[in-house]
């Protein structure tokens, strides 16, 4: 009778044994039980986290927001004391207007230059003229000396006369050449003066700049991380002084290598969220990361030394969140999700995009 029982006991260990197998394998999806859904803890909730630093020096004067606010695009988060940037801008307006007043009297001076050319050129054909009349009267004179009816006096004064005239067509030809150079000249010591204008625009648009960098306002909707801006904090170019996390975010699980046999973009993936009660949520694949964790990680292992031991390595997996699911909104980056994936499925949803 005891042969029985321990006989009896022998089976029931046994098959508690086999169960106990049997369990396991079901619960790590071994074979017989490999099924087609894969599953990963090792994923999380992430998303576009921006840290907000000024891009100048100064002292807040302004912090008009909190940690974990919403806020939206152009929303203020902190200013600095703006006062010497107003100054810097008034400062180069001023210059701009000295250089704009210096290229006006340019322009007037390039007039007046002008206008001499003009009065040179009539000299000179007065000179002509002049030059003329007393050539004919040397002319004139000459004739009547041969004729002695001029005295050689009267010769040596037309003479001189004509003498006097040439110099002064000469010399007003001269006068010609030097307004033109003038002109010259100021043509192109405009040419450096508009330079000069620019150089204050310039100027301008950078003290403005400058001016508007003072209000460092979000660049787009989110909310806001801890702001560490102070009233009265000194901060220079790169402290930083809060950080804004935007709206959208996906998921990025990590699969392991031998997982990804049979994964496309476009596949249906289910994730439950530990922080929500294990909620599930629905999304699909849209894209794989063009290498594995450890290619991306500072200091990367050598396999080519020492005894080497395999290790499965895990590829990144974006997975975008189908919109307008319950407490979907309540999904933030960092939190930890449990992504299961049918490899059943195809790819049905990718290829229809593409076809579009």
């Amino acid at each position: 009778m005891r042969s029985v029982f321990r006989s009896l006991a022998t089976y029931v260990a046994l098959l508690v044994g086999i169960i106990g197998v049997l369990v396991i394998l079901y619960a790590w999806n071994f074979p017989p039980f490999r099924g087609s859904v894969e599953m990963t803890n090792d994923a999380y909730v992430r998303g576009q986290v921006t840290l907000m630093s000024p891009q100048l020096a100064g002292y807040l004067v302004e912090v008009p927001v909190q940690d974990y606010q919403r806020v939206k695009k152009g929303d203020l988060i902190v200013r600095i004391d703006d006062r010497i940037y107003r100054q810097k801008l008034e400062q180069a307006k001023a210059m701009l207007a000295t250089a704009e007043a210096s290229l006006a009297n340019s322009e007037q001076s390039r007039k007046s230059a002008e206008a001499k050319i003009v009065s040179a050129k009539a000299a000179v054909e007065s000179a002509e003229a002049a030059f003329n009349a007393s050539k004919t009267t040397l002319d004139r004179t000459a004739s009547l000396l041969k004729s002695n009816i001029a005295t050689q006096s009267e010769s040596e004064k037309s003479q001189a006369s004509y003498d006097q005239a040439q110099a002064a067509v000469h010399q007003a030809e001269a006068a010609v050449l030097v307004a033109q150079q003038d002109l010259n000249t100021i043509v192109v010591s405009r040419r450096s003066l508009e330079a000069t204008v620019d150089s204050a625009k310039a100027s301008v648009e950078l003290a403005d700049i400058d001016l508007q960098n003072t209000r460092v306002v979000a660049q787009q909707d989110g909310t806001l991380g801890e702001v560490s801006g102070r009233i009265g904090q000194y901060v220079s170019s790169g402290t930083q002084i809060a950080s804004l996390v935007p709206d959208r975010v996906w998921v990025v699980a990590n699969f392991k290598e031998g997982q990804l046999d049979g994964m496309q973009p476009g596949q249906k993936v289910v994730f439950t969220v530990d922080a929500l009660g294990h909620q599930s949520f629905t999304g699909s694949i849209e894209r794989f990361a063009p290498a594995t964790g450890s290619e991306f990680s500072v200091i990367k292992s050598d396999n080519a030394t020492g005894n080497f031991t395999k290790i499965a390595q895990r590829i990144p997996v974006r997975i975008a969140i189908d919109p307008q699911q319950p407490m979907a909104d309540r999904l933030v980056p960092g939190m930890s999700v449990v992504a299961s994936v049918d490899l059943a499925q195809g790819g049905t949803r990718l290829a229809e995009a593409e076809g579009k």
